[in-house]
């Protein structure tokens, strides 16, 4: 399949009014770097950027040994062999999926009969063959998804870009759709970045996660090292964790908490600044003192919320600290739980997971 061997490189700046963009990564051949962040924190201005759609402010873009943007250089996008698979997939309405796929290639200079020749092999590599002849209002969400990456492979491009390729699709099409681009990104030889808000098709598609808030870099590394040790609250959010920071005392490897209140974790840190992450699932929930628990971890709280999500009920517990719990709808039952009801928690040190903190402490943030 398409793709370069060369490695992409960012390393730049993009200001749009009071918003600023500032990251640095690089993404092998053959690796699929997965963009998470919020709304607003700067991903598709980073896709656009590659693309050639919005200019740096400063820095630089490179491909392998070619430079699509720095100090003295600018590549048009349609000269940068960039293939893009945007978010409302863009397909043209008065053509049909055949013409759709072959615009890639005319717009790289292609005469009209070897376009099509050309789309013609990408929808057969691709299983898309009986759609040729339809029109985009006669494709399904995940059909319509499909064409657009068929069109994005056509262009022969170096790089692969995808925009919240699955923000459009309901749940059932994007189940078949995600083992779809992870067959098809597989055979892809050059460097992807996929930008989502969904960890779960981050987790199953990327072999590396970026993490942007804010215009900036919070975390990256390889999904299973992001989903144990969130470096921040959105990360952890996104994760279904809880998340604390502090300062952690090597002597009885408890951890005072920034927000008040004290965990007890299983760590060999020399101290300093930790943060802590827990599962919802390891905090078990009590309506009274757990006089007979050998738990080092026991705090009160009241339940500020509840939420059916699939088989369990998260909870929502404010405390010193608060915490989100997951309890079965049984137990909801059994223990009579309810919104403003008092309820004891309690944690294995063992399950509290405990590791440096690389932002600022709360003084630094003040000084």
């Amino acid at each position: 399949m398409s793709g370069s061997d060369a490695r992409l490189r960012f390393d730049g700046t993009v200001r749009r009014g009071s918003f600023e963009l500032g990251v640095a990564f690089s993404v092998g051949p053959g690796e699929v770097l997965g963009v998470l962040g919020p709304n607003g924190a700067g991903k598709s201005t980073l896709l656009r950027a590659i693309a050639g759609l919005e200019e740096l402010s400063a820095g630089t873009i490179e491909i392998g040994d070619h430079v699509w943007q720095g100090p003295d250089a600018f590549l048009a996008s349609e000269r940068r062999r960039a293939g893009v698979v945007f978010q409302d997939y863009r397909l043209f309405p008065h053509l049909d999926v055949r013409d759709n796929v072959a615009f890639a290639a005319r717009s790289g200079g292609a005469g009209r009969v070897a376009s099509r020749a050309l789309a013609t092999e990408w929808l057969a590599r691709l299983g898309l063959g009986a759609l040729a002849g339809r029109r985009p209002h006669q494709l399904s969400g995940g059909q319509a998804q499909r064409v657009a990456l068929a069109r994005a492979l056509a262009r022969d491009p170096e790089v692969l870009l995808l925009d919240e390729p699955m923000a459009a699709l309901d749940a059932g099409a994007r189940i078949d759709v995600r083992t779809f681009l992870r067959e098809h990104l597989a055979e892809f030889g050059g460097p992807v970045v996929l930008v989502t808000h969904d960890p779960l098709e981050a987790m199953v598609l990327a072999d590396r996660l970026l993490v942007i808030e804010g215009g900036r870099l919070v975390q990256e590394g390889p999904p299973a090292e992001v989903a144990q040790r969130p470096a921040s609250p959105y990360v952890a959010h996104l994760m279904g964790l809880n998340l604390w920071a502090g300062v952690l005392d090597p002597s009885d490897g408890s951890v005072e908490l920034d927000e008040g209140g004290r965990l007890s974790v299983a760590t060999r840190s020399p101290g300093g600044r930790v943060l802590v992450s827990l599962r919802p699932s390891a905090i078990t929930v009590h309506t009274e003192w757990p006089e007979h628990t050998s738990t080092r971890n026991v705090w009160e709280g009241t339940i500020a919320d509840m939420e059916l999500l699939a088989d369990r009920v998260r909870l929502q517990v404010r405390g010193v600290p608060s915490a989100l719990v997951d309890v079965t709808p049984g137990a909801v039952s059994e223990l009579a739980l309810d919104v403003g009801g008092r309820v004891w928690l309690s944690a294995k040190a063992t399950e509290a997971v405990a590791y440096p903190d690389g932002s600022r402490s709360p003084a630094e943030e003040r000084n």
